[in-house]
C-alpha cells in the first residue's frame, strides 16, 4: 500500500506538488506534499473547499496513473472514500506510528489496497 505500482508512471525524481488528483468520481484536490520514503511513499492532498480545506494522506498504492504532461495524479478510491480517511492534521503524523496504522487499516478495508487486483 505504500509504495506506487510498477505501472502508475511514478518516476523517483518527480516532484508531484501541485499536481491535480483526480478519483474516479472527481477532483478530489492538489498535492500539496509527498513523501518519497522508502515503503511508505504517500501523497498529502489538499481538498481546497470540497471537505472545507482539509488534507488528506492517501498512500501511494492508490494511485492508478501518473500524467505528467496534463500534471494530473489518478486515484483508485472515491472522493467519499478518501474523505473518510483516518483525519490528517499534521506533517508529525507522517512519522506517528499509530496514525499510519491507522490509515492502512482504513484503506486496506476500501479492499483497493493490493495495486495488482486493480
Amino acid at each position: 500500500m505504500w509504495v506506487y505500482p510498477a505501472d502508475s508512471g511514478y518516476a523517483p525524481a518527480r516532484d508531484l506538488t501541485g499536481f491535480t488528483v483526480e478519483a474516479p468520481d472527481g477532483v478530489l484536490g492538489r498535492v500539496d506534499r509527498q513523501s518519497d520514503r522508502q515503503g511508505m511513499q504517500h501523497l498529502v492532498v489538499d481538498t481546497g473547499a470540497w471537505v472545507f480545506g482539509r488534507s488528506v494522506l492517501v498512500p501511494a498504492g492508490f494511485v492508478r496513473r501518473i500524467n505528467p504532461s496534463e500534471r494530473t495524479v489518478t486515484v483508485v478510491a472515491t472522493k467519499d472514500q478518501i474523505k473518510n480517511a483516518p483525519r490528517f492534521t499534521t506533517d508529525s503524523q507522517t512519522a506517528d506510528s499509530a496514525y499510519l496504522a491507522d490509515v492502512a487499516r482504513y484503506y486496506a478495508g476500501l479492499g483497493l489496497a493490493d495495486p495488482s487486483a486493480q
